[in-house]
């Protein structure tokens, strides 16, 4: 079982009767250099791992000098938000000075882990995290052993971290209520990671703009951010027995996925079937009827996240500050009006 209390070099070198010399360059990765043998490597690692060893960033620092570098970790490269938000913290921080470290979660909270551990050895100064679970008792360790942390997009409702997100409630109150005002009742929202705050956010704007219209048909499927998901809840609500007249998805790789099934049904948008997305992408212009959406202001996001993460840095007595941004509604030709009501 793990020790809860963080571990340092020497309790790491006592635990295994080796030298704090000999600890200190195995966790800073320079066992090869002086031929540290691989028996004792995998003695220090170990233990390290179950004391909880967590390096002290001002005594890294004292003794190498600032790294001048940021570890950023995102869920999903795949995503073209997230690779935005990434390419644009990355030409952020290196006008600051800085270089980034990019990982990729792959949505999984347990290699978060992994490569926040491997990262900690690299001595980076901070961190921009875009979280991939809602489990954050690794994070709550790094915060508290004084490594800087801003969260971008999604964050832990319960956890006193600085972050940067839109008003996903508001995004998504305003897309559901330009569908209802241009008549249309049985709306479909296919949802992404169901236990990411900002999904959380978008289904609940979603469901208070339906029910202030008075609709009670509240129709939500799908849990991830991902093309397969958009097909696939799309196939099975075109061939349901009551097809929504219109569907609302949460993410711009969702409604990628509901295009191919729309396709392939060989529907047309918006006549037999009208679609609005969140997240904004430049292919949405492109498509032969282009998408109408809830756009996000990526380029503030990112900027403020990393202003955030500069103050941290030269002030230690930082205010936590957690910024919601407005979206806008970008209104294309995907929206059909019925009923003869008026957008």
């Amino acid at each position: 079982m793990k020790n809860n209390k963080k571990a340092n070099i020497r309790d790491v070198a006592r635990e295994t009767n080796m030298s704090i010399t000999s600890v200190s360059r195995v966790l800073n990765g320079k066992a090869d250099k002086y031929r540290i043998a691989k028996k004792s490597q995998d003695l220090i690692m170990e233990a390290a791992e179950r004391l909880n060893y967590v390096p002290n960033f001002s005594a890294a620092n004292l003794r190498s000098g600032k790294s001048k570098t940021i570890a950023l970790t995102i869920p999903s490269l795949n995503n073209p938000f997230f690779a935005y938000l990434a390419s644009e913290i990355n030409l952020s921080l290196r006008k600051e000075g800085f270089v980034t470290i990019l990982s990729d979660t792959f949505e999984n909270n347990e290699d978060e882990k992994s490569i926040l551990r491997n990262l900690l050895k690299r001595n980076v100064e901070g961190l921009i995290l875009i979280p991939s679970g809602n489990d954050y008792e690794h994070i709550l360790e790094l915060q508290k052993s004084g490594l800087p942390i801003v969260c971008v997009d999604r964050y832990y409702e319960d956890l006193n971290l600085p972050y940067v997100t839109t008003n996903n409630f508001k995004g998504a109150f305003r897309a559901t209520e330009y569908l209802i005002e241009s008549g249309h009742e049985n709306i479909l929202c296919i949802q992404g990671v169901v236990k990411s705050e900002p999904n959380k956010e978008r289904i609940r704007g979603y469901k208070e703009a339906m029910f202030q219209a008075g609709l009670k048909n509240i129709r939500v499927s799908g849990n991830d951010f991902s093309i397969q998901n958009g097909y696939l809840e799309t196939k099975l609500a075109i061939n349901s027995p009551k097809r929504p007249t219109a569907i609302f998805t949460l993410s711009n790789t969702i409604a990628m996925g509901s295009l191919k099934a729309i396709l392939e049904e060989e529907l047309s948008i918006p006549d037999d079937i009208s679609l609005i997305t969140y997240d904004d992408h430049p292919y949405l212009d492109f498509l032969i009827t282009p998408l109408s959406c809830v756009e996000q202001p990526r380029a503030d996001i990112a900027n403020m996240t990393v202003k955030i993460l500069m103050s941290m840095l030269s002030d230690s007595e930082f205010e936590v500050s957690q910024v919601k941004l407005d979206p806008n509604l970008k209104l294309r030709d995907s929206v059909k009006t019925l009923n003869g009501k008026q957008t």
